[in-house]
């Protein structure tokens, strides 16, 4: 666990974050539970813990400076990315994790358990069929569909002010969100060389690009 710990500690500085040695050791044991799980649950094709730092833990923080609110869902959560390394970083901020696959959400819950993170719920559910009894701040989606699917999809589970963080890799076109608010940020993510980058859209202009 060495190797993970001076890949995630360095990350951190290049991402110009801190983290407690706390909240490091939590990181440290999720990808460890994942890897663990792995074998019988085919939750990521990333088999090794120190491939999973910078594929999944720094690829997540990597998003840290857009959060914000007080709750967030993490929509296709799989193996609970970025959803509980979010969680692990922001403490006061209500997550929920949702995803349809139940072999990855009995994981989730797993893992929720032995961090001992308690800003978490769980959703095993579709996406289009979720009707939170309150809506979100945020919603994150990772890998998860083309963008017109994910406005089409998550646009009623935000709130007024709610923005949707669209984890992408090559920079997509948005030319058909041109009436919409939309931000783009390229993200560099330390020891991964590919092409990364958010798209940030704000609902209260989702509706005009139908």
């Amino acid at each position: 666990m060495d190797d993970c710990r001076k890949i995630l500690v360095s990350g951190l500085e290049a991402l110009n974050q801190e983290l407690t040695e706390h909240q490091i050791e939590q990181l440290l044991t999720y990808i460890a539970l994942i890897e663990k799980w792995n074998k019988s649950y085919n939750l990521t094709s990333i088999r090794d813990k120190v491939s999973m730092v910078p594929m999944h833990l720094l690829d997540s923080l990597a998003i840290v400076p857009f959060i914000t609110g007080k709750r967030v869902i993490d929509i296709g959560t799989g193996a609970g990315l970025p959803g509980i390394v979010l969680a692990v970083c922001f403490p006061d901020i209500e997550f929920v994790l949702l995803d349809s696959n139940a072999k990855k959400t009995r994981f989730v819950q797993q893992a929720i358990l032995e961090l001992k993170l308690k800003n978490i719920s769980i959703c095993h559910n579709r996406v289009e069929l979720y009707r939170p009894e309150h809506n979100f701040d945020i919603a994150i989606t990772r890998a998860f569909a083309s963008l017109e699917d994910i406005m089409r999809l998550t646009t009623h589970l935000l709130n007024n002010e709610g923005v949707l963080l669209a984890m992408k890799g090559q920079i997509p076109d948005v030319s058909m969100l041109e009436a919409a608010k939309t931000e783009l940020y390229p993200l560099s993510v330390p020891g991964i060389e590919g092409e990364r980058c958010l798209v940030k859209i704000h609902l209260n202009n989702v509706a005009e690009v139908s």
